[in-house]
């Protein structure tokens, strides 16, 4: 496995692989894997004859510098469980690699930026945008790989793509979860044993959404109801919870008649997690 820091070494890399007539999978991340992060791997070496992983803890989607500076960061054991999952190359730059000291350019889905989680958290997707494709231009993959569990950034990074014309493939994954059902993140190792417990109403309460959206709701009263089911949990502190279209993120108006997703965020203690689910109510 070869590891790169430089912008120069993973495209060396890469132009490797592609003058050998081999195709290209990236898989972004911020490091701190785990199975979710394995899960990505495995699908883009099902779907490429190559797999490129990049580290990379992104400072200008963080909104609060102090979420940035608590991010879990162990790159030794990143590096030794993508050796063993059998990925090519790695590019793990530091943030002067990534970003020109006097940059002055970014990229933003205009209407998918402020909607959601991108009004709970202003300019996060605009530094995603931005890193994301500064990661498929500086690599060239064919390919690249996102969980579903952060659906609206899995939308975001679609839009850019299609909008932008970027000759590259987006896949997106099932979310992978604990055996109890917690969605997998790396945020999970900060919290307390009694908030991870806390934590699971999140699984449960799309469990009761999904079911719930079959039984004739609009959308508002949906909203409501899981509101009220995961505030028996008196550990989670509710940031959102919404139920839109699962195309486009648009509101739904009346009753819920085609598939919707259900979008959830929320604190336990200081940790924010996310979660998500789509519901079919035909």
């Amino acid at each position: 496995m070869k590891i790169c820091r430089s912008k120069r070494d993973i495209r060396e890399a890469v132009a490797a692989f592609h003058g050998a007539g081999e195709t290209v999978g990236l898989v972004p991340t911020m490091g701190y894997l785990h199975d979710g992060h394995l899960t990505l791997v495995h699908a883009a070496q099902a779907a490429s004859d190559r797999v490129i992983v990049s580290i990379f803890v992104n400072p200008t989607q963080f909104g609060d510098p102090s979420d940035l500076d608590a991010y879990p960061r162990d790159e030794a054991r990143d590096f030794a469980l993508l050796e063993a999952a059998g990925v090519d190359a790695v590019f793990c730059p530091s943030a002067d690699e990534m970003y020109h000291p006097e940059k002055q350019t970014t990229v933003v889905t205009e209407q998918l930026e402020h909607l959601l989680m991108g009004a709970l958290r202003p300019g996060h997707y605009k530094g995603v945008c931005t890193v994301v494709t500064k990661l498929f231009n500086i690599t060239g993959a064919d390919h690249a790989f996102f969980g579903e569990k952060d659906y609206q950034q899995l939308l975001v990074i679609k839009t850019m793509v299609r909008d932008l014309d970027m000759p590259i493939e987006i896949h997106g994954v099932p979310t992978v979860r604990e055996v109890d059902g917690l969605a997998m993140s790396s945020r999970n190792v900060r919290l307390t044993p009694e908030d991870r417990q806390a934590a699971l109403i999140l699984n449960k309460a799309l469990a009761y959404g999904a079911y719930e959206a079959s039984d004739g709701r609009t959308a508002d009263q949906l909203e409501a109801d899981i509101r009220t089911f995961i505030s028996r949990e008196p550990r989670a502190t509710i940031e959102s919870v919404d139920v839109r279209d699962a195309a486009t993120l648009e509101p739904i108006e009346g009753l819920i008649e085609r598939p919707a997703v259900i979008l959830l965020a929320a604190r336990f203690g200081d940790v924010l997690l996310i979660d998500q689910r789509v519901a079919d109510p035909t």
